[in-house]
């Protein structure tokens, strides 16, 4: 089981934190030699393919890594620009993991301010005065959990449909926000959360979550 993204959005519907503690899923790895019998291009800052499927690699798949090397947006982790690297034949023979394009930060903003939109709608809808809004979503592949705090601010968590303990663990992430950013001199109320502390206790509720499925006292 696994917790796949945290969401911290505020009562504006900007968000304001992010963190994915998942790693998209290799679709295929393969060596090619040159030239490269795929076509690639770069589309919202990702390199993709847009013809040439073969041995489980499909149009539409990022490339994830070169040569065992993350590939992050359309260069690679250690700066090399994907499509300029692949027509160099000095390259060959070169490895590539290709898989479902990560979501970009642009996508990612988005997203949130469309779920705000939607929470909303789930309110209104209501047909009792009071309604909490949409606090679950399922679907075959995870379970979008979201806990609104009294003024507004929803963290939502992204896990696997057979996690338990979520409900305690959205409790845990407002407790180390208010902990960590809320009390933090140079946190400003509505802005994104940078502080290394939030991150690092974050990180470590959600292993424990991972692990056991639940917080207990003084956890």
């Amino acid at each position: 089981m696994a917790i796949f993204s945290v969401y911290v959005v505020n009562k504006a519907g900007g968000l304001i934190y992010q963190y994915d503690s998942y790693v998209p899923r290799a679709e295929a790895e393969k060596t090619f030699s040159y030239p490269l019998d795929l076509v690639l291009k770069t589309h919202d800052e990702k390199v993709i393919v847009s013809f040439g499927q073969r041995d489980g690699i499909r149009v539409g798949h990022a490339v994830l890594s070169i040569n065992g090397v993350d590939v992050v947006g359309k260069n690679t982790a250690e700066g090399k620009e994907v499509v300029e690297y692949l027509k160099d034949s000095s390259n060959y023979p070169v490895s590539i993991r290709f898989g479902r394009a990560r979501l970009s930060s642009n996508e990612k903003l988005m997203l949130a301010s469309m779920f705000h939109s939607l929470f909303a709608i789930g309110s209104q809808l209501s047909p009792e005065v009071g309604s909490s809004g949409i606090e679950v979503l399922e679907t075959d592949m995870f379970k979008l959990h979201c806990f609104q705090t009294l003024t507004g601010i929803k963290f939502i968590v992204l896990a696997d449909p057979r996690q338990s303990g979520i409900d305690a663990l959205l409790r845990k992430i407002y407790e180390i926000y208010s902990d960590f950013a809320l009390k933090n001199p140079f946190y400003s109320l509505e802005m994104p959360i940078r502080c290394e502390l939030f991150d690092l206790n974050l990180k470590s509720a959600l292993e424990v979550a991972e692990k056991a499925g639940n917080f207990g006292p003084g956890s």
